[in-house]
């Protein structure tokens, strides 16, 4: 008879692969990250021995309540990603640089938050998506060394009201703080839409009449094209319907087209923190005057 072999380490793994993953993390979410069903002793007490064995390290922000913000060190991230789970990805940029990693705690932080309201929620609904099926800043060329890089993509399944598996869905999140104009941030609408249409040139092979083009690029990762979600913070409703609409005229410029074949939606953080993101919070930019859920429309 087989007996499970007990993983003392596996809390320990998990915090390190989460800092690893998500680049950044206060005490308090990665305790919600990882295990919010214990008291917060226990994760810092956690974060305390990974800093002795050298592999995380913390900043404090003074202007923040003394918040002391997480990150991997260059030898964590190194043993982190070869991991099966974490392997194949790319280690940050910033891994063990403290001046990096405070300069880019705004939007990091948010970026986590924003991973935490997916996460929070679908333990609520019994959804399966547990934390490493959020991934940061995931590389997707465009040639000519050029590429489209989401704040993160998102790998979630839904449950089944009718006892089946549910649906795989999977999203492309862009996190906006308000900290550059609605153009810069609606530019990145026609960066998707080349993305979503992107095949990449194959010198030397010359294609015959009749034979089929071949598949866009993104085909090799994903089944069907991710949709595509604007969380916006940082922004009072005036600001959040500027965006749109900045948004939307984007989307508008290919005739809608990408927009009509990839579901586009936009909805403030503050919303999804506080009614979840399932609830109906999102504005799709083919009809912003709607409020839906980001599974909208239902399907892959």
């Amino acid at each position: 008879m087989a007996h499970e072999i007990p993983d003392a380490g596996a809390g320990d793994r998990l915090a390190l692969a989460v800092l690893a993953q998500y680049r950044m993390a206060t005490t308090e979410q990665v305790h919600l990250v990882i295990s919010p069903g214990v008291r917060i002793e226990q994760t810092r007490r956690r974060l305390a021995k990974l800093r002795a064995e050298g592999l995380v390290d913390r900043i404090t922000l003074a202007q923040a309540g003394r918040t002391r913000v997480w990150f991997p060190t260059v030898h964590g991230a190194r043993i982190a990603f070869e991991w099966p789970e974490l392997r194949g990805r790319r280690p940050p940029r910033l891994v063990g640089d403290r001046s990096a990693v405070r300069l880019r705690t705004g939007h990091g932080l948010t970026v986590t938050e924003a991973a935490l309201s997916f996460l929070q929620d679908a333990r609520r609904r019994g959804d399966l998506f547990r934390p490493l099926d959020w991934i940061p800043e995931v590389h997707h060329s465009l040639g000519n060394d050029e590429a489209v890089i989401p704040d993160a993509l998102m790998y979630y399944q839904s449950r089944s009201d009718a006892g089946g598996t549910g649906s795989m869905m999977r999203a492309f999140i862009e996190v906006d703080r308000a900290t550059m104009g609605p153009e810069r941030l609606a530019a990145k609408i026609p960066a998707y839409a080349r993305l979503h249409t992107y095949i990449p040139a194959q010198p030397g092979r010359r294609r015959t009449i009749g034979q089929e083009p071949p598949p866009e690029e993104w085909h090799k990762r994903y089944p069907v094209f991710p949709r595509l979600l604007f969380v916006l913070a940082n922004t009072g409703p005036a600001g959040v319907e500027t965006r749109i609409d900045a948004l939307q005229a984007a989307g508008a410029l290919d005739g809608g087209d990408f927009l009509h074949k990839v579901p586009v939606l936009a909805a403030p953080l503050a919303d999804l923190l506080r009614d979840g993101p399932t609830a109906p919070v999102w504005r799709p930019l083919t009809d912003p005057s709607q409020r839906v859920t980001w599974m909208y429309p239902t399907g892959p």
